[in-house]
């Protein structure tokens, strides 16, 4: 019995230590807003991915490229548009996205549509 309690006892210092790990990791995601502060580029890249595909309806694979600029941050994101058998035939987009100081959509578009399995000419567009 004493081993019961010793168990339950150890146990309960982790599920506040847990607790705390996620109000942390929450605080850091609302701070941006709230706090004024320009938001870590991981932020940035995971609020431009969710943001991008609550719009679309299409998910972000990846980020292709990205960079702060005067107005906040520019990002090329790459979507998958259309699935198909084989997944090299697959139909992906190139999309501009546009974000303000903290990391908020502000405006995007898509640049280029090109087939999975296809390298660009030249290492260019």
């Amino acid at each position: 019995m004493s081993n019961t309690e010793n168990t339950s006892q150890s146990q309960k210092p982790r599920k506040r230590h847990d607790s705390e790990e996620v109000q942390a990791s929450h605080e850091s995601t609302e701070g941006p807003a709230s706090g004024g502060r320009r938001p870590a580029l991981i932020e940035v890249l995971r609020q431009a991915r969710a943001q991008l595909a609550e719009l679309t309806g299409l998910e972000p694979e990846s980020v292709s490229s990205f960079e702060q600029t005067e107005d906040g941050w520019s990002l090329e994101v790459e979507v998958l548009e259309l699935s198909r058998v084989p997944d090299t035939m697959s139909l992906m987009g190139s999309y501009q996205v546009e974000l303000d100081p903290q990391g908020q959509l502000t405006g995007y578009r898509r640049v280029r549509r090109y087939e999975r399995g296809r390298a660009d000419a030249r290492g260019g567009r």
